[in-house]
């Protein structure tokens, strides 16, 4: 078994989730499709240079496309989140929230205008076009929800959806659990709407202001805002996870055209820092 591939324990425990093949048409492995799909992650490589062992490359990539219309990556991440859960593996004593800018190849281009998908979460700025991936891990560095948008868009626009995709089911009855105790962010994510939204939602806010804001506090004699640079350092995790998530070259450079495509790799790699 090869690095990128599946382990034996992670097979077991996403297996009976993936879709049954369709009737009447050849049955294939579907673990070698799986790892077919992981080696694209880790490789960043195009899809018609799949080695031979993972078999036809259009059979790989018409199965990843599909599962990714379906759901079917959503459905795998939010079940091992659930489990971890369930056994108390998820830290929700703190949340943290940043975002990070990944280039797009010249090939992420040029997709087909109008319809759906239009815009493509690709942003044009100094660097050129780019992406822009909005990340809320828990307080052990492991993903809970995320958003891609261009690489233009502000950070700060962005907290809000984020803590909002964050919904882990419960086993058995229950609402899904969707609030950490306390959420972390940096001077990015200061402001007035972003504190009055966690705040209506009991959740506890360590986000450092910036010097003007500060200042501007100052003037009106108001009290300034509660922080403490302990909790605060705890922020890394969020950037250590970024860090984890990069190192599969498909998600650091932007090579899909479809922001559906890229959002399934984004997904992808998830899953893998929650896989025993």
């Amino acid at each position: 078994m090869r690095r990128h591939e599946v382990t034996d324990q992670a097979w077991a425990v996403i297996e009976p989730l993936l879709p049954r093949p369709r009737m009447g048409r050849p049955v294939r492995d579907r673990r070698q499709v799986v790892n077919g799909i992981l080696w694209k992650l880790s490789t960043g490589a195009a899809w018609r240079d799949l080695p031979e062992r993972y078999g036809p490359w259009k059979t790989v990539y018409e199965r990843f496309r599909r599962w990714s219309r379906d759901g079917t990556w959503d459905r795998l991440l939010a079940h091992v989140q659930q489990h971890s859960d369930a056994v108390g593996e998820v830290d929700w004593s703190l949340v943290c929230v940043d975002s990070t800018v990944v280039r797009a190849h010249q090939h992420a281009a040029g997709a087909r205008k109008g319809g759906h998908g239009t815009g493509e979460a690709l942003g044009r700025s100094r660097g050129g076009l780019s992406t822009k991936i909005h990340l809320a891990c828990d307080g052990q560095g492991r993903p809970l929800a995320f958003t891609v948008t261009g690489g233009n868009v502000n950070d700060c626009t962005q907290l809000e959806p984020v803590i909002a995709a964050v919904r882990v089911a419960r086993r058995g009855p229950g609402r899904p659990r969707t609030r950490p105790v306390r959420v972390v962010a940096d001077k990015g994510y200061s402001s007035r709407k972003i504190r009055a939204y966690l705040r209506q939602r009991g959740i506890a806010a360590t986000i450092p202001e910036r010097i003007d804001q500060r200042a501007g506090r100052r003037r009106r004699s108001e009290r300034l805002c509660g922080f403490d640079p302990g909790i605060y350092r705890r922020r890394n995790v969020v950037e250590r996870c970024f860090n984890r998530l990069k190192q599969n070259k498909a998600l650091a450079t932007r090579y899909d055209k479809r922001a559906r495509h890229y959002q399934a790799m984004v997904t992808l790699a998830c899953l893998q820092l929650w896989l025993p």
